[in-house]
């Protein structure tokens, strides 16, 4: 069951930090201050489904990879607290902050300091996050081809 949940939750943890961001650089660039709160108001909503899914990719993470000894066992171990340190303690934090800033209407300095951290912390975890995916893949690629011989 955990190697079925595990990938479907951590395509939706990655998937979900991407649509974040992809709205944030593009509402920043071509958006209205107004378009901008909608995304921001959007993007705390959507936490309602990002942090179920990391909290459930990372439980069955640790739980299915607690015996492996491998090198991308230990490569996704190794991942694993700074993506969850840098949504806990940058990215969650950041997100509520510019919603409440954004519907305020204060778009000043501090909004536009907190936007870069988010943007360079979201970046970050969607870097290690795709790593980690892609380290998955080729454990279960292994896995399938152990079980065949």
């Amino acid at each position: 069951m955990l190697r079925a949940i595990h990938p479907v939750a951590g395509t939706i943890g990655f998937l979900t930090i991407l649509t974040f961001w992809t709205s944030t650089v593009y509402t920043e660039l071509f958006g209205t201050y107004a378009a901008i709160t909608v995304v921001k108001s959007m993007i705390v909503n959507g936490l309602f489904v990002l942090v179920p899914a990391m909290v459930i990719v990372g439980a069955s993470g640790m739980s299915m990879g607690r015996r492996r000894k491998d090198a991308p066992a230990i490569a996704k171990k190794k991942r694993m607290p700074i993506i969850a340190a840098n949504g806990l303690l940058i990215l969650v934090p950041a997100a509520i902050y510019l919603s409440m800033k954004a519907s305020a209407g204060s778009f000043d300095t501090n909004f536009y300091a907190v936007q870069i951290v988010e943007l360079t912390a979201g970046a970050a975890n969607l870097i290690l996050m795709g790593l980690s995916i892609r380290d998955g893949r080729r454990m279960s690629v292994r896995r399938r081809h152990a079980t065949k011989k």
